[in-house]
């Protein structure tokens, strides 16, 4: 029976383990849930800026995918999680890569877009500290739904708004190629 117990404690033990994934300096969980939505880690990179790590972020999907601008283009729930891990990340410095961002993901066409950006830019303008996390949450016939640190901090809708938003890191001029890489899982 104790041999039983060690065995199952091992297996489970091993399962537990490999549920998370650390990536510069971040735990990501291998799994979400939103609502009746679960989602899968994709992949996952570090936005390094000067040689120093600003954030690690996770791409969650349905099913694993390789392909940006399916991702991108695709109209069902998929999450990114950015962990921030410097204290160099500014509210300031968020809304301004933020803006810049938008700005790469449409080719330089906000105006489409450009109230749903000012009200996005908007939920970080609070003080974001190392250790804060943002959920950029896409739900089909919801939109795109933010969070900090757990916290809802509003819903945006839109279609539109949700290809530039994973633009940011998916397109063709994403923040970080290396990011963008580990997202679509090729590291």
């Amino acid at each position: 029976m104790k041999k039983l117990l060690v065995l199952f404690v091992a297996v489970f033990g091993l399962n537990s383990i490999s549920a998370q994934t650390e990536i510069g300096g971040a735990t990501l969980p291998n799994t979400l849930e939103y609502g009746s939505e679960e989602l899968i880690l994709n992949g996952a990179g570090v936005r390094e800026k000067f040689w120093m790590d600003m954030y690690a972020g996770g791409l969650y999907l349905k099913t694993k995918s390789g392909d940006a601008s399916e991702i991108m283009n695709k109209d069902e729930a998929m999450a990114i999680k950015l962990h921030i891990v410097s204290k160099m990340i500014t509210s300031q410095r968020m809304m301004d890569a933020v803006n810049e961002g938008f700005e790469n993901a449409t080719g330089g066409n906000t105006a489409p877009i450009s109230a749903e950006i000012k009200k996005f830019i908007s939920f970080f303008e609070d003080e974001i500290n190392k250790g804060d996390i943002f959920d950029l949450v896409y739900l089909p016939n919801k939109g795109s739904v933010i969070y900090k640190n757990g916290k809802e901090s509003g819903t945006i809708q839109g279609m539109e708004f949700k290809k530039a938003l994973f633009g940011i890191w998916l397109s063709n001029e994403p923040a970080d190629d290396d990011l963008k890489e580990g997202m679509l899982g090729e590291q």
